[in-house]
């Protein structure tokens, strides 16, 4: 993978003939205590911090067989410190109008009320289809201000295929139908892997550490090892929705530990 531009909002990656692109919505300040150790207890690393600063990260891909699709589009209006995917895409050269496909990880607001803007435009208005893990169903139809999008919903297992390099990987533990998409450019092998990781400063040295907003920290504990153990081993990129900016880098093993290393050095 080749690193072809970067900037604080843009990251913009090509391998094989595919473009990757990372782009930032904002980010969210978070209290520490949302960081939990495996008894469910606060941890002593994040109250010295006092508290986190989340990036919130989208992708979007391009190349044969995944032109105009967009991995999450962030939290629109939700907060005030989100809302900027738009802006990203105008610097990154991609129009809104180009998206056909949206792929969410999960429903939780930081990743889809982006798909209005905060003066109530759509914000993809050419989107064809919602691509969702059939458990996040319906959550997604529970939230009124999106109702106008549920006819646009695709429910998918496990393993389906979105396009020959593309497909769903469950990830659970986070949300109901927590998801993660496996793409392959031929050259190299990404996976954006949604919330399995929200503090980078502390989660890669101790992957034990869940968030308090996962459904099931037990489960999200196991996700999370399983696909740091597996980054690790296969020297795939991994892109997630809370990685600091770039948002995108490959993961390696120190001892029981792990270290996460940023495309672009």
């Amino acid at each position: 993978m080749i690193v072809t531009s970067r900037s604080n909002s843009v990251l913009r990656c090509k391998s094989g003939q595919s473009h990757v692109w990372s782009l930032s919505d904002g980010y969210l300040d978070m209290s520490a205590e949302l960081l939990r150790g495996v008894r469910n207890d606060t941890v002593p690393k994040a109250v010295e911090a006092g508290g986190f600063r989340l990036s919130v990260n989208c992708f979007a891909l391009a190349g044969p067989g995944v032109d105009g699709i967009l991995i999450d589009c962030g939290g629109g209006c939700w907060a005030p410190t989100v809302g900027r995917l738009e802006r990203s895409m105008t610097e990154a050269g991609i129009s809104p109008a180009s998206i056909t496909i949206l792929a969410l990880t999960h429903t939780h607001q930081d990743h889809v009320r982006g798909l209005l803007a905060c003066d109530g435009r759509v914000l993809l208005p050419n989107l064809d289809v919602i691509i969702i893990a059939e458990a996040a169903v319906e959550n997604f139809v529970s939230e009124p201000e999106l109702a106008q999008f549920r006819r646009l919903l695709k429910p998918l297992r496990d393993g389906d295929q979105l396009a020959e390099q593309l497909r769903i990987v469950a990830l659970p533990g986070h949300a109901a139908g927590h998801s993660g998409y496996a793409f392959d450019t031929y050259e190299d092998g990404f996976l954006f892997v949604g919330d399995i990781v929200h503090v980078p400063a502390l989660q890669f040295d101790n992957p034990t550490l869940s968030w308090r907003y996962d459904d099931d920290q037990s489960i999200a504990r196991t996700a999370r090892l399983k696909v740091l153990n597996e980054a690790a081993e296969s020297g795939i990129w991994i892109a997630g929705a809370h990685l600091d900016r770039p948002g995108i880098g490959r993961v390696t093993r120190n001892n029981e530990a792990f270290r996460f290393e940023p495309a672009g050095g």
